[in-house]
């Protein structure tokens, strides 16, 4: 009985370029490699015995992936077929019912004493609600498939303010497009700063080990350190000091006055108590009218750019500092403001323009 010939492969230029990078190339898959050459031979006419010999595989390998080339010139006919895989051995119903569990809380399914859901939990509820019992370990499969960790928990804050877009909109015009000549300030107070001592020194990181720091500290006393960050330059004024009253305010309130002598200031603060009141006024005629004061919507006090600095402030001084006294706190907090306005100081790249992205709701299931 004649031998069936083998069927013609004609390549496209574009996919021959193709495949011989994928034959070529070092970071290749030897078996995407080895389908590319028996590919890039049969175009070149070669027999199916003699690729075999070339490429060193089973006949009936050579005479496969041919066959699927000659049929359709594409690259995509060389990649394996879709399996079927292992049954699935959760029903879909029960798949779904876990996620709709998930995406509930506890205790609308009478589940004592939990905030959050646990993999035994869910099982719990699940067989209850369908009667089919899973592990935790399927459980945990199933939620990491429809990317659910349902005993994570963020906080948010929502703003009560009803005014809370304009009041947005005015601060965010304020640091793009500030009026000519004038000043933008972003004023608050960074209250609660301990002086902590710790008992040892911190220990250096070494190799498969963190950094390591003294449990036990002994307080000295808590400042308080009220700044003034300017939108255009990056510069802060502050004043540190045991307490945060009125008269403390008015105090660097009128060394900000000193700091910038003309033109219009605007000053953005929250709605504490004591930035409001006929204080301000008295303060404002004293200096000319030059001061401009915005407040910032109820819980947002995102939008203050001093709470930036404040962080870095955080981050780089206090968070693994110790400190045996109050004073040598506030020389440290001094010294820091006094280096980020000779070397660091710069302004924020601010990108918010007060207005939201429309977005659609996702619901998992």
């Amino acid at each position: 009985m004649p031998r069936a010939r083998a069927k013609p492969v004609l390549l496209p230029a574009p996919l021959r370029q193709k495949l011989q990078q994928t034959a070529r190339s070092p970071k290749t898959s030897q078996r995407d490699a080895q389908r590319a050459r028996i590919a890039l031979l049969a175009d070149e006419g070669w027999s199916n015995e003699q690729i075999q010999r070339a490429v060193g595989c089973d006949i009936k390998t050579v005479r496969k992936w041919r066959n699927r080339i000659a049929a359709i010139a594409d690259e995509a006919v060389l990649q394996d077929k879709p399996r079927t895989g292992r049954p699935p051995r959760v029903a879909t119903a029960v798949h779904y019912e876990l996620i709709k569990l998930a995406c509930s809380r506890p205790d609308e399914h009478k589940v004592p004493f939990e905030q959050v859901w646990t993999l035994d939990q869910l099982a719990k509820a699940l067989k209850l609600e369908t009667k089919v019992e899973l592990s935790r370990t399927e459980v945990r499969r199933v939620l990491q498939g429809a990317s659910l960790r349902p005993h994570r928990v963020r906080l948010w804050l929502h703003s009560p303010d009803p005014d809370f877009r304009s009041k947005v909109e005015v601060i965010c015009k304020l640091y793009l497009e500030p009026p000519a000549g004038a000043t933008v300030l972003c004023v608050d107070e960074k209250t609660g700063m301990q002086a902590l001592e710790h008992r040892f020194p911190m220990q250096p990181c070494c190799s498969r080990k963190a950094a390591r720091r003294e449990f036990e500290y002994q307080r000295h006393g808590t400042l308080t350190l009220i700044g003034a960050f300017n939108v255009k330059t990056g510069e802060v004024v502050s004043r540190c000091g045991p307490t945060r009253t009125a008269a403390d305010l008015l105090a660097f309130m009128d060394e900000v006055a000193k700091r910038y002598p003309t033109g219009e200031v605007y000053i953005i603060w929250d709605n504490l108590n004591i930035h409001h009141g006929a204080r301000w006024n008295e303060f404002n005629a004293r200096h000319g009218g030059r001061f401009h004061f915005v407040y910032t919507p109820i819980h947002a006090s995102w939008v203050n750019q001093i709470e930036l600095w404040f962080s870095i402030l955080s981050r780089r001084v206090l968070k693994h500092a110790s400190f045996a006294s109050a004073e040598e706190l506030s020389l440290c907090v001094l010294g820091f403001v006094r280096h980020w306005n000779e070397h660091q100081a710069r302004p924020f790249r601010w990108k918010f323009r007060g207005q939201w992205r429309a977005t659609l709701p996702s619901y998992a299931a």
